[in-house]
């Protein structure tokens, strides 16, 4: 198949296509600047934005299936407000679509997240879900993807939990008791791949995670005395982390603002891990844990707390 990934240079982009093009596929990459270290031998390069129509439609021509992973970082305040979710999911998928349909793609498979509602309580949540508006009511076969948070090489989770809850002494909003549901990239991609290579796919909204489901403070624990160090988690009341972050809204460069706060309200975990209709067991993926500590591909390695979904 002839296969666009739009935002193929990013962290799952170019997994993803390295992924499709060791099975075969004429894979191109559709990024803002996608360099030649970026991508796999042998994918295609193109520039477009999604945010201009005119510079992505032409890179469709042609193409049996797109990807549509362009997407901004829930963990981290955009540089130009919670107005770029808008202008990047919503209006961007927009134009993804639009262009998909004009030269009658045949699959399409949407990247979108845990708990996308238009009528949701962060601003990167409710325009991933007007983005999935958008794809349902299109006229492509589509296959949309739900996933908790991804870590892996070049992810930003690790770094961004460090971050946040630096070693020795991590005071996080509420204790740390938001929880997570890390997937690995290498678990994710397969599953993306398949997607556009079984027509029972078609139409369907998968939500997967990893593992395990952990608190944020069970993850820096986790990822500090990978590193050698500890850290003692001591609780901000939330009330006190939302004025706090609400000022960092404020403050050009911080790196977080009043939508992660309200993002840590509440859990980014599944309902149901639907990894099962890739005929994977959640016992069979990777764990946060065995990541860290370098052991890679160890099905259920070191599992913290394995779930049964």
């Amino acid at each position: 198949m002839k296969v666009l990934v739009v935002g193929g240079s990013g962290f799952i982009g170019s997994t993803l296509c390295g992924e499709l093009k060791r099975r075969g596929h004429d894979v191109t990459a559709l990024s803002r600047s996608p360099g030649s270290d970026d991508l796999p031998k042998g994918v295609n390069k193109v520039m477009g934005n999604v945010r201009e129509y005119g510079s992505i439609r032409e890179a469709f021509e042609g193409k049996d299936a797109v990807y549509n992973l362009v997407a901004l970082s829930p963990l981290f305040k955009p540089s130009g407000g919670d107005k770029m979710h808008d202008e990047i999911h919503r209006r961007g998928t927009e134009h993804v679509v639009r262009a998909a349909e004009k030269h009658d793609v045949d699959r399409f498979v949407q990247m979108s997240a845990l708990g996308a509602d238009p009528d949701g309580p962060t601003a990167y949540i409710r325009s991933k879900g007007e983005a999935e508006e958008i794809v349902t009511e299109s006229v492509l076969d589509y296959t949309i993807f739900r996933p908790s948070v991804v870590f892996g090489d070049g992810g930003e989770f690790v770094s961004f939990t460090k971050l946040l809850a630096p070693p020795y002494v991590s005071a996080l909003p509420g204790g740390g008791k938001t929880r997570f549901q890390p997937i690995w990239v290498g678990d994710l991609v397969p599953m993306l791949a398949d997607a556009i290579e079984d027509e029972k796919h078609v139409g369907e909204i998968y939500e997967v995670g990893g593992p395990d489901k952990l608190t944020l403070a069970e993850i820096a624990r986790m990822i500090h005395k990978s590193d050698g160090r500890s850290t003692t988690v001591v609780p901000v009341p939330m009330g006190l982390a939302k004025i706090g972050l609400s000022i960092g809204d404020l403050v050009p460069g911080f790196p977080m603002g009043k939508d992660q706060y309200r993002s840590l309200q509440f859990d980014n975990v599944t309902d149901d891990n639907d990894v099962d209709a890739f005929g994977v067991g959640v016992g069979e993926l990777t764990t946060l844990k065995s990541y860290l500590n370098g052991r890679v591909g160890e099905a259920g390695a070191g599992s913290a707390a394995a779930t049964s979904d």
